[in-house]
């Protein structure tokens, strides 16, 4: 899946996901921009007691900045995370409901090392 940013026609701003209206100045038109898959480890937090849907008792999360200062949360597919370190940015499936449902979001992995994820 390509990942994709949005741009306000107005102001410039990047955001995600496309807004109703802009943070910054209150546009309504948007471009989408295609994202490059690098980004950088700005925080991340790890959580035990996930709701159901989630395939394990626990689950790393992060935000993370990419080249256009765009910044956004998502699943962390690392074994050892550390603040800075260079990520690379997929779309996939993070969540499964039981009806079979599925969501899709960011997921983060590590430049250099398999992940965690089935």
């Amino acid at each position: 899946m390509a990942l994709f940013a949005y741009r306000c026609r107005n102001c410039g701003l990047f955001t995600f996901p496309l807004p109703c209206l802009c943070r910054s100045c209150g546009g309504r038109e948007f471009e989408a921009v295609p994202l490059s898959s690098r980004c950088r480890l700005i925080t991340w937090t790890r959580l035990f007691a996930l709701p159901s849907g989630y395939k394990k008792p626990w689950r790393s999360f992060g935000i993370a900045e990419f080249e256009n200062g765009l910044r956004v949360t998502g699943v962390l597919d690392c074994k050892n995370p550390m603040v800075g370190m260079e990520l690379h940015a997929v779309r996939g499936i993070v969540r499964t409901h039981p009806d079979a449902r599925s969501e899709t979001g960011f997921i983060f992995q590590a430049e250099n090392g398999p992940g965690l994820l089935p």
